[in-house]
């Protein structure tokens, strides 16, 4: 298919040219802002949802974690003759030497740089 071009006349001058040009720059500019709104708008729905239900996926992870560890809890403190402040103790511990190791594993994650700005140029030069 062919490329619509408007027909050249030689009759017109720069200044009618110039007023074209201006006009449809405004026309330009309006269209890409709409467009931009109209994107942003739907991006932010998405991301609106996104955390919704990350939120809740977060709430039912709390509750089913506070489940297991009473449920740990009252398995050991049954298992030692009902010494429930026995479960406690152990648990905490477990869950605090967990929780150790995560933080270090984390902390060395976001030591180490993932890139660097030449393998990114690479990459996209690839």
């Amino acid at each position: 298919m062919g490329v619509n071009r408007m027909p050249i006349d030689p009759e017109i001058g720069i200044p009618e040219l110039v007023h074209r040009l201006n006009d449809d720059a405004k026309r330009l500019m309006s269209d890409e802002v709409r467009l931009t709104k109209l994107e942003v708008s739907e991006s932010v729905v998405r991301a609106g949802k996104g955390a919704m239900w990350l939120g809740v996926a977060f709430g039912v992870g709390v509750v089913a974690l506070i489940a297991a560890t009473l449920l740990l809890i009252t398995l050991i403190g049954r298992w030692d003759s009902g010494h429930m402040w026995l479960g406690a103790i152990i648990v905490g511990i477990i869950e605090l030497i967990l929780a150790g190791i995560m933080i270090k594993r984390g902390i060395s994650a976001f030591g180490e740089p993932s890139y660097s700005l030449e393998q990114t140029r690479k990459a996209l030069t690839s």
